[in-house]
């Protein structure tokens, strides 16, 4: 299908992810152009025609089909949220293997067909796996995205939000590092309508460090607690995707914790990691380095070894933290 002078995007992955994604994409009219690819060609035309049946509802109609890889050549963005899910009791590194097998396929298929945009990685474990995309794609870093922890850092605003009742789009927070079970809170940039958490805790008697540390194991542990109870996470990350997706097209030059590619920024270098970002038409335009104190830091950079010894099995990576 020949492209015009407009922003397409193509979803590799019709899964529980992929398929939310494609949802909220059309519902807020983020791109003209929207392609489904899946190696189930009746899910990715079911879902075509799906979405193009509300078309009437959408602000806009995003011109939506199912695709081959073919359809990647004149993509803007491709967006991989395909790959092996995530089980009860798994782990995001559990999936390692399994997924590294899948997305060399798929990015070997879409780099042959002369794609030339933006990766945007879902798939977990994404920090992992954006680091792949950009080893198998050949691509420069910073046209290679993972959607890293902007999901946790949404829940960490939402709950912060709860606990204060304020609306969590009141509340400036972050959680930063693998997006897994080694992430951490920067509780020291964390504010409420720009007073500091920390502060807030010190002036009211209740609030109290302890439902702080709480609300951080909530958030750490939110994917686990929602894959017990209904199998999957996939509203909350298509949104953030969806967020992503905006402000590269819309070339925004907005903040996001996202996957990038980290060389030397935060002293970690050579692993792909959840940092806040500048995203923009070009990708992430620069990473944005916020002053960790010791105890941050030490967590940040505890959790990049985590990453780089996954890593350090399939890929050469410096070992140097």
């Amino acid at each position: 299908m020949p492209k015009q002078n407009v922003n397409r995007v193509a979803l590799i992955g019709a899964g529980s992810v992929g398929s939310s994604y494609a949802f909220a994409m059309l519902n807020q009219a983020v791109a003209e152009e929207f392609v489904i690819i899946d190696l189930n060609e009746n899910k990715a035309m079911g879902d075509a025609m799906d979405l193009n049946h509300g078309k009437v509802f959408a602000p806009n109609p995003t011109k939506t089909w199912y695709g081959t890889y073919e359809d990647c050549r004149d993509a803007d963005i491709v967006c991989i949220c395909a790959g092996a899910n995530q089980k009860p009791g798994e782990t995001r590194l559990d999936l390692v293997k399994k997924n590294l097998v899948i997305f060399k396929s798929i990015v070997d298929d879409v780099m042959a067909n002369g794609f030339d945009g933006i990766f945007l990685v879902a798939t977990n474990p994404v920090d992992v796996l954006t680091y792949a995309t950009w080893k198998f794609s050949g691509l420069p870093k910073e046209r290679v995205i993972g959607s890293g922890t902007i999901l946790d850092s949404g829940r960490f605003r939402y709950l912060l939000g709860e606990y204060f009742d304020v609306s969590p789009s009141s509340v400036h927070a972050s959680i930063i590092g693998e997006h897994g079970d080694t992430e951490l809170p920067v509780w020291s940039h964390a504010t409420i309508g720009g007073v500091p958490v920390l502060e807030l805790i010190e002036r009211h008697d209740n609030y109290t460090k302890e439902d702080l540390d709480e609300i951080f194991v909530n958030v750490r542990d939110a994917a686990y607690q929602i894959i017990e109870k209904k199998g999957a996470t996939y509203y909350g990350i298509a949104m953030g995707l969806t967020r992503i997706t905006k402000a590269i097209l819309n070339n925004e030059n907005s903040i996001m914790t996202v996957s990038a590619y980290l060389n030397g920024e935060y002293n970690v270098d050579d692993v792909y990691i959840g940092v806040p970002a500048v995203l923009n038409r070009t990708g992430i335009r620069n990473v944005v380095e916020i002053n960790l104190n010791e105890e941050e830091q030490g967590k940040l950079n505890h959790s990049a070894t985590v990453l780089k010894d996954i890593l350090s099995e399939q890929f050469d990576v410096k070992q140097t933290n």
